[in-house]
């Protein structure tokens, strides 16, 4: 469980085959602080703790993850958005994020008003129905509040600390983005469906 409010920014120092895709991840966060098997969100994706150095961590990923997000998009070099699992007593800063991702979005405009930055994403289509005007969604990783929807486009605001303090600040048109809808979203529907 985790709340969408990014702690670090990690960088992909080596992704390799090794049955699953295997990648090393340096952060900030004091390693020995972190247990084996621990869950840290990467990008969005709850991903396992498989080893771990002084100033990295190993995690596999699936096949069936590398399908349903971005991360096949990863290269070493690559900028990603962390965030430890929530713990008892910290503050719910954003919204219940499970880190499971629903599926992947695309950046398709962007444009600058004031010091923030608008950006417009487009939804798979099965997801669209999901997202609501002043709702939340996790993108990367981050808990964020849609602007506006229109079909499967969505508005999204960045003011410039989550531009600084996340990977958003490296985003441009085009670019495949982690999306879970919310998890309030996904109760209230499936209700509406057995009713």
């Amino acid at each position: 469980m985790f709340t969408g409010i990014i702690t670090d920014i990690g960088t992909i120092a080596d992704l390799h085959q090794e049955g699953d895709l295997r990648a090393r991840i340096t952060c900030g966060y004091d390693t020995g602080r972190i247990d084996m098997g621990a869950s840290i969100a990467s990008d969005g994706v709850c991903l396992t703790v498989v080893d771990l150095g002084p100033d990295w961590y190993e995690v596999q990923v699936s096949r069936e993850t590398v399908d349903m997000t971005n991360l096949g998009d990863w290269k070493t070099g690559k900028r990603v958005n962390l965030e430890r699992a929530l713990r008892v007593g910290d503050e719910l800063g954003g919204h219940i994020v499970s880190g499971h991702v629903d599926g992947v979005a695309e950046v398709i405009a962007m444009r600058d008003e004031g010091d923030s930055t608008r950006v417009t994403l487009r939804a798979p289509e099965a997801l669209a129905r999901f997202i609501a005007p002043k709702g939340s969604v996790a993108l990367n990783g981050t808990s964020l509040t849609v602007n506006e929807v229109a079909g499967c486009d969505f508005g999204i605001n960045f003011i410039p600390h989550t531009k600084l303090s996340t990977t958003w600040g490296d985003t441009a048109v085009g670019d495949r983005v982690n999306l879970e809808i919310d998890t309030l979203a996904r109760y209230v529907s499936r209700l509406a469906e057995m009713t």
